[in-house]
C-alpha cells in the first residue's frame, strides 16, 4: 500500500470519528433540554384556556322548508256550454264575491221560459175552473187533482228553466284577485274550459312538515316564522291546522298556519324558510363546542377544580353556531377548559389563562 493511499484512509476515519461524536453531543444537549422542560412542566402545569360560564337566555328552532299557498284559489269554469256574450272583468284585478265575472248567451233558454210561462197560465185557469166545477159537483175529485197536477209540473218547469238561465252567468265566488283569463268575447266555453284562477291572498297559508321526533311539540294556536328567498325579513304565521297522522314515506307530520299578506310581497307557490321553536331556556349554561370531548356513552368536559383538570360527564341540548347547552353537570360560575383539553387527565395540575 503506497504512503499516498494510507493518507487518504486516516483522514476518512477522522472525519467519520468527528461525525460520530458531533451526533453524541447533540443528543446529550436535546435529552438534557427535555427534561429540563419536562421537570418545569411538572411543577408548573399545564397553561390552557378557560371561561367562566354564566346563565344566559336560549332559544333552540328547527330549520324547516315550506311553501305559501292562497288562503282561497279555484279555477274558475261554466256549468253549461254556450257562446261568450259578455266578459266582465279585468285581467288581474280585484273580484267581489257574487260579482258577475262571464255572461253566456241564454236566447234559447228565455224562449224557453216564455213558453214556460204561457204554459203555465193557462194551467193555472184550468185548475181554478176545475175547483169551481169540484164545488159544484160537476167533476170528479181525480178531474180536479189532474187539473192542479199540471199547474204544479208547469210551475216546476219555470223554476228548471230560471235555475238553467242562473248557470248562463258566471260569478266569484269569493273576494281575491282574478288572474289571466284564456277566454275572450265570442269564445264557444264548455264546463271543461278554464276561465281564469281566482285566488284570495288577502290571508296566506303557510304548508311545512315537522319531523317525527318533534311533532309531539306542535299545537293548534302556536307561533312560527319565516322568510322568503330574496327578502330576510321574518313573518309570522299561527297554526290553525295539523294532520292527525303521521305521513307514513316521510316520517313528518302536515302542517298549516296562517298569515296575513298585508305588504302583498307573499306569492303563492313560493318556498318558505320555517323557524319552527322548540324550546326556550331563560339560564341557560352554554359552552364552546371545542370543549367538549365525544367519549363513549355520550360526553365530558374539563373543569378547574382547586388548580387541577377535573373531568366531568356532561348532558347536551340545542346548540347555536359555536356553543352547546349543557343540561346537566355544570353550574353556574364554573370555570371550564375550553383549549388543549385532548391531552389532559383527570387531575392533571393546570395553569388556566382567562378568556
Amino acid at each position: 500500500m503506497s504512503k499516498k493511499s494510507i493518507i487518504f484512509i486516516l483522514i476518512g476515519l477522522l472525519l467519520v470519528a468527528g461525525l460520530v461524536t458531533y451526533r453524541i453531543v447533540t443528543n446529550t444537549k436535546k435529552e438534557e433540554t427535555n427534561k429540563s422542560a419536562g421537570g418545569g412542566k411538572k411543577g408548573g402545569g399545564s397553561q390552557v384556556y378557560g371561561r367562566v360560564i354564566h346563565g344566559q337566555p336560549f332559544a333552540d328552532y328547527l330549520s324547516l322548508s315550506g311553501s305559501i299557498e292562497a288562503n282561497e284559489v279555484v279555477e274558475l269554469h261554466s256549468e253549461v256550454s254556450g257562446i261568450v256574450e259578455s266578459l266582465n272583468f279585468q285581467e288581474g284585478s280585484q273580484i267581489s264575491a257574487g260579482q258577475v265575472l262571464v255572461k253566456i248567451n241564454d236566447a234559447e233558454l228565455r224562449a224557453q221560459l216564455a213558453q214556460a210561462r204561457t204554459r203555465a197560465q193557462l194551467a193555472g185557469e184550468n185548475a181554478r175552473r176545475a175547483k169551481l166545477l169540484l164545488e159544484k159537483e160537476a167533476i170528479s175529485q181525480e178531474e180536479y187533482e189532474i187539473a192542479s197536477a199540471d199547474y204544479r209540473t208547469a210551475e216546476s218547469q219555470i223554476q228548471l228553466i230560471n235555475a238553467q238561465l242562473s248557470k248562463t252567468l258566471v260569478k266569484a265566488p269569493f273576494s281575491g284577485k282574478i288572474g289571466l283569463r284564456n277566454i275572450s268575447k265570442g269564445s264557444y266555453i264548455t264546463p271543461a274550459t278554464v276561465i281564469a284562477n281566482l285566488a284570495n291572498t288577502t290571508q296566506l297559508k303557510l304548508l311545512f312538515s315537522v319531523p317525527e321526533r318533534y311533532a309531539y311539540m306542535v299545537n293548534k294556536g302556536m307561533q312560527v316564522e319565516f322568510s322568503i328567498q330574496g327578502d330576510e325579513q321574518k313573518i309570522t304565521a299561527s297554526v290553525y291546522a295539523i294532520e292527525p297522522v303521521i305521513e307514513a314515506n316521510t316520517r313528518t307530520l302536515l302542517v298549516k298556519a296562517l298569515c296575513k299578506n298585508n305588504s302583498s310581497k307573499l306569492i303563492p307557490g313560493v318556498f318558505a324558510n320555517v323557524t319552527f321553536p322548540l324550546e326556550t331556556v331563560d339560564n341557560g349554561l352554554l359552552v364552546p363546542a371545542e370543549a367538549l370531548i365525544p367519549i363513549q356513552n355520550g360526553k365530558k368536559i374539563f373543569v378547574l377544580r382547586n388548580g387541577k383538570a377535573k373531568e366531568v360527564i356532561v348532558e347536551t341540548g340545542g346548540r347555536t353556531d359555536a356553543d352547546i347547552l349543557i343540561t346537566k353537570g355544570l353550574v353556574e360560575g364554573d370555570t371550564i377548559l375550553t383549549s388543549g383539553v385532548m391531552s389532559l387527565r383527570d387531575g392533571s395540575p393546570v395553569k388556566v389563562v382567562l378568556r
